[in-house]
C-alpha cells in the first residue's frame, strides 16, 4: 500500500520534472541557434558561391562536396557520400514564346516563358493557333478541336485554398501531366499558366512527366500576367502563338547523397532521418527550395554538437540528391536502408522553405499521434504545433519497405512560398535570416523529443 501510495504521490511529480527538463533542453538549443547560428551564413555560400543546382549539373556536384566539408566541420561521428544516379535533363536554351496573331490580325506580344523540367526541345519554332481550356473535362469536350494546335491549360491557383499547398496540388496535374493528355489528342505544344499566385511575370518551372505512349510534345509555363492575359484573349477570339524550346537529355549523372550521423547511446540501431534536398531548377539559386531545408538540417547538427548533446538514437543529416526531377535520391537512400536491414523509426523532412515556422506535421498511428501531441505546449513558445499529415518527397520512400516509419515535415508559413518557388525569384535575398533560424530551432526541439521519448504510445 505504501508503494501504490508513493507512486500515485510521485509520478506527477516525475512526469513534471521531465517536462521541465525537456523545456529547458529546448530553450538551450534555441539560445544557441538564435545567437550562433550558422544556417543564413551556410544559405549565402551554397547560394551565392555555387548558385542553381539542376541535377547533373557541376553545381549539384560542388554543392555535394560543400556539403560533406561543412558537416564534417561539425564533427558528427561520421560523413559520407551514398551514390547514386540521377536524370540529367538540360535546358539548352533560352525559352520562347509570343502571340503573333489576334483575331487575324498580325501582332507581336512576347510571353514570359520557361520550359517545364524534362520538356524536350521543340525542333525549332512552333506557330498554331491556341486552344485554351480552363481544365482535363473542358479538354475531354473539345479534343476534336485540338489537332495542330498549342493548348494551353489555365492552371491558376484556386485562391480559396487558404492552404496554398492544396492550390498547388490541384494545379500541379496540369504541369506534370497536361503535355500528355494534350498529346493524346494532337496538340504541337501546351502552355501552362505557372503554379503561383503571385501578382507579377516571373514564370515557374517545374517537372513534367511525359506518358511513353504519347508523342513528347514541349512545354513551357507562362509568367502569371502574361498567361491571364492570354487566356482572357483567347476567350474572346482567336489566338495564334509561336513556341520554341530546346530541353535534351544526357546520360544519367553520378550524384551523391550525403549523410551525417551521430550515433546513439541506447539505441543506436534505430534510426532518426532529418534531410532536406540540395537539388533545385536552373533559373534560380533554390534558397526556399530547397536551400533552406539543406541549412536546416546542418543547423541542427551543429547545435547538437555544440551543445555536447549525446542522442540515445542514432540520428542521420541527410542532403538528399535529385528530389526535384527524379526522386532518385531519397529512392537510393531507401534502397540502401533495405538492403543493410536498417530500422528507421521516424523521418523528418524539411521542403517547404525557410518561412516563419507554423508546425510539425506528422502521418503514424491515432495512438502515436495522441503521444506526439501532448508537446505541443513544448514548441508552442517556438511558433509550432503538431498537425497532421507529415512527409516529403525524399523521405515518403522509406514506407516502402517499412510501413511503420513515421513521417514528419517542418511546415512554414506558406503564403509567399508560392510566389518565389521554381522562379527566378527563389534568390537568398527573399530568405528572413530569423524566419530562417527559427525553422531550425523547431526542428532540433521535435528530433530532441523524438530521441528522449521515442515514438511508441
Amino acid at each position: 500500500m505504501r508503494r501504490l501510495f508513493l507512486l500515485v504521490f510521485c509520478l506527477p511529480l516525475l512526469v513534471q520534472a521531465q517536462v521541465n527538463q525537456d523545456s529547458m533542453m529546448i530553450k538551450k538549443m534555441s539560445d544557441e541557434i538564435m545567437t550562433n547560428g550558422k544556417a543564413y551564413d551556410l544559405l549565402r555560400e551554397l547560394t551565392k558561391k555555387i548558385g542553381g543546382r539542376l541535377a547533373g549539373s557541376p553545381q549539384q556536384q560542388n554543392a555535394a562536396v560543400w556539403g560533406k566539408r561543412n558537416m564534417e566541420s561539425f564533427s558528427p561521428d561520421k560523413v559520407f557520400f551514398q551514390a547514386c544516379k540521377t536524370p540529367n535533363w538540360q535546358r539548352g536554351g533560352k525559352d520562347f514564346a509570343a502571340v503573333v496573331g489576334i483575331n487575324g490580325k498580325p501582332t507581336v506580344q512576347k510571353l514570359e516563358a520557361l520550359a517545364l523540367g524534362n520538356s524536350l526541345g521543340s525542333n525549332g519554332l512552333i506557330e498554331a493557333d491556341v486552344l485554351a481550356v480552363a481544365n482535363f473535362d473542358e479538354l475531354e469536350k473539345r479534343k476534336d478541336e485540338v489537332k495542330g494546335k498549342i493548348v494551353y491549360f489555365n492552371s491558376e491557383f484556386d485562391p480559396t485554398f487558404v492552404q496554398t499547398f492544396k492550390a498547388y496540388g490541384a494545379s500541379g496535374v496540369y504541369r506534370r501531366s497536361g503535355p500528355s493528355r494534350a498529346a493524346k489528342y494532337g496538340a504541337v505544344g501546351v502552355m501552362i499558366h505557372s503554379l503561383s499566385s503571385a501578382p507579377d511575370n516571373a514564370p515557374h518551372t517545374g517537372a513534367m512527366v511525359y506518358d511513353e505512349a504519347q508523342p513528347k510534345i514541349p512545354a513551357v509555363a507562362l509568367g502569371p500576367n502574361d498567361a491571364k492575359a492570354l487566356y482572357a484573349q483567347a476567350k474572346k477570339g482567336t489566338v495564334r502563338a509561336q513556341m520554341q524550346t530546346f530541353g535534351f537529355y544526357l546520360p544519367d549523372a553520378d550524384e551523391n547523397n550525403v549523410v551525417a550521423e551521430l550515433k546513439g547511446t541506447e539505441h543506436p540501431e534505430e534510426i532518426i532521418t532529418i534531410g532536406g534536398h540540395l537539388d533545385s531548377w536552373d533559373v534560380n539559386e533554390g534558397a526556399h527550395d530547397d536551400g533552406a531545408g539543406v541549412v536546416h538540417a546542418m543547423e541542427v547538427l551543429r547545435t547538437m554538437k555544440a551543445l555536447n548533446y549525446q542522442p540515445k538514437h542514432t540520428i542521420r543529416f541527410v542532403l538528399f540528391a535529385n528530389e526535384e526531377n527524379g526522386g532518385k535520391g531519397g529512392a537510393k537512400y531507401a534502397e540502401l536502408a533495405k538492403t543493410n536491414k536498417e530500422k528507421h523509426i521516424l523521418a523528418l523532412e524539411s521542403d517547404e522553405g525557410g518561412f516563419t515556422p507554423r508546425a510539425i506535421a506528422i502521418t503514424c498511428s491515432p495512438a502515436q499521434f495522441a503521444r506526439f501531441e501532448k508537446w505541443t505546449p513544448l514548441l508552442k513558445p517556438y511558433g509550432t504545433e503538431v498537425t497532421s499529415g507529415g512527409g516529403g518527397a525524399d523521405i515518403s520512400p522509406l514506407t516502402g519497405y517499412d510501413k511503420s516509419i513515421i513521417l514528419s515535415s517542418m511546415i512554414p508559413d506558406s503564403q509567399r512560398y508560392f510566389d518565389l518557388h521554381h522562379a527566378k525569384t527563389d534568390v537568398f535575398e527573399n530568405v528572413n535570416k530569423r524566419e530562417l533560424l527559427l525553422g531550425a530551432v523547431n526542428i532540433a526541439a521535435f528530433i530532441y523529443l523524438v530521441d528522449q521519448h521515442g515514438v511508441n504510445p
